[in-house]
């Protein structure tokens, strides 16, 4: 009988196992290339505490996350740095956090931020992961393109966000950001946005004069304002209709109802607060029918003594002293940068021949002026007179394009920003004939930005539609854009509610009807190129946000 080698079995077991432990490492070493590839695939790695050769060379194969894409919001992000990783998402152990030395500029939006997202606002803490970082950096540390006031660079990493930028406004406009994403997905790509706006000035303008609008209202326009990154609220609260805000230095040119001075100041303090510049304006000097309704003698009258609806006369140093009372009475009550002095229509200067029409006026302009003075430097003096006085008071100036006259002896200061709103008034000059003189210019084109109530003159109601995709800030008249060697002297652009037929819609009718609108001009505002979504995607994108 033959018998077996005493040791066969236990080498056929040795061989069985030496297989088995072949097979497994090749199929770890598949596993861990599918689970964990070398190009950067992995959100991380896990590396053991101790760092020894044994902990190396056999990894915890973390999960794999694709390139992250760019968030959704209104207006889109000019610049996102895809990267690997989980995001971020508010939970409710986060936190938002500002440094000890931040928090005099930035705790009102950590705050209100922490609020919006549920989380807690922890001032001086150490950040951790889960929380959201606000902070102000030099210019070079804030890592956003251009680096100016309003730029700011949103970074999620290391599950945590952190916003930052070189003033409180780029910081306030990274925590817009953030409340959208939230909004929308609920989750902050991994990566960084870097963003700024493409234009200084973005705003809305609210005729509050022809039609009243309750404080509550208005808080809620700045409120929707501030979230699509707008900076500038437009109060036109005095023309031929009414003069809406409450007067202690001529009560009787005040209208009812109207806006308290209260209620004014608790508008423009929460305005102050989401980085929006209340501008107000008293038109002159015309649309002052509400003034002249308590002041009758100061009505301008032609050489036939028919009265000139809404203007004041301008030659009667009276018609000065009461604009000029009312003018430093709002200067505390509004005291942001801007002020708009209107200068617009004055139906002295509508006339075909403003000179045998109105003979005072000619010669009061011939008296001051010299003897080759007209009307129009009349008023262009009156102009720069009021300019002079708010100047004084610091403000930065504005007007209405139609108060700018081509030619005469006098011409209106250099320093008063044109806001150019009309191509259609009789005489009406084109936009380059300001901008080649040198002027800065906002756009306000009455052919996509004039939501004029009850669509009179041939007006019809603005839709978001058509300014998202033929309108762009050098489309300052009609449908025709300026050169583009003039992009830098256009400021921004101001949509604007003009209340013509004010009984046309309710208040909530007109925040219906301006919410596309409002959307559309804060994109191309923020970024003039040509969108990166189609309309009916980012009508969709406006509903979700909502």
């Amino acid at each position: 009988m033959t018998h077996a080698h005493p040791h066969g079995g236990d080498r056929r077991r040795r061989t069985r196992l030496l297989i088995g432990a072949v097979a497994a490492a090749a199929v770890a070493a598949l596993l861990t290339v599918l689970l964990w590839p070398g190009g950067g695939d992995s959100g991380g790695t896990d590396t053991a505490a101790t760092g020894s050769a044994s902990a190396r060379s056999a990894p915890t194969p973390s999960k794999s996350y694709p390139l992250s894409e760019p968030p959704r919001t209104i207006p889109a992000v000019r610049e996102h740095e895809a990267a690997r990783g989980p995001g971020w998402k508010p939970d409710g152990d986060g936190r938002v956090v500002v440094a000890k030395d931040d928090a005099k500029a930035l705790a009102d939006e950590g705050k209100l931020l922490a609020g919006e997202l549920h989380l807690t606002y922890a001032e001086g803490a150490k950040p951790r992961s889960g929380d959201v970082v606000l902070a102000v950096t030099d210019a070079k540390g804030s890592g956003a393109k251009g680096s100016g006031p309003e730029a700011y660079e949103l970074a999620v990493r290391d599950g945590q966000v952190r916003i930052s930028g070189a003033a409180q406004a780029g910081v306030f406009y990274g925590t817009r950001t953030l409340k959208q994403i939230v909004r929308d997905d609920g989750t902050a790509p991994e990566g960084v946005v870097r963003d700024q706006p493409a234009k200084p000035q973005r705003g809305f303008m609210l005729d509050i004069a022809r039609k009243h609008f309750t404080a509550g209202w208005i808080e809620e326009r700045v409120r929707e304002l501030a979230d699509l990154k707008y900076n500038q609220l437009g109060l036109h609260f005095s023309d031929d209709q009414a003069f809406r805000i409450e007067s202690s230095s001529h009560p009787e040119v005040v209208s009812q109802p109207h806006l308290t001075k209260a209620e004014v100041r608790r508008i423009v303090q929460l305005a102050q607060q989401l980085h929006i510049t209340v501008i107000p304006e008293i038109d002159s000097p015309g649309h002052l029918g509400a003034v002249i309704k308590a002041h009758p003698d100061l009505q301008l009258k032609n050489a036939s003594g028919v009265p000139a609806r809404g203007a004041i006369d301008i030659a009667n140093p009276d018609s000065a002293k009461i604009v000029d009372e009312l003018l430093d009475e709002y200067t505390d009550l509004f005291p942001g940068a801007y002020w708009h002095l209107g200068s617009d229509e004055y139906q002295a200067l509508m006339a075909s021949n403003p000179g045998t029409s109105y003979p005072g006026l000619a010669q009061a302009a011939r008296e001051k002026y010299g003897p080759d003075a007209g009307v129009q430097d009349l008023a262009t003096g009156w102009l720069n007179d009021r300019a002079d006085l708010m100047r004084s008071h610091d403000r930065k100036l504005k007007a209405w394009n139609d108060g700018f006259y081509r030619g005469g002896t006098v011409q209106a200061a250099k320093d008063i920003e044109v806001e150019y709103w009309t191509g259609k008034e009789i005489g009406a000059r084109e936009p380059t004939e300001y901008l080649s003189a040198d002027r800065d210019l906002v756009n306000l084109n009455d052919e996509y930005l004039y939501y004029v109530l009850g669509q009179p003159n041939d007006f019809t109601y603005p839709t978001g539609e058509r300014i998202y995709r033929d309108w762009t800030p050098r489309v300052v008249r009609g449908t025709k854009p300026v050169d583009a060697k003039y992009d830098g002297q256009i400021l921004g652009a101001r949509f604007a509610v003009w209340c013509d037929l004010a009984n046309s819609q309710t208040q909530d009718q007109i925040a219906d009807g301006i919410r596309m609108p409002l959307r559309a001009l804060a994109q191309k505002v923020w970024d003039s190129r040509q969108p990166a979504l189609s309309w009916a995607d980012f009508s969709k994108l406006a509903r979700d946000l909502g």
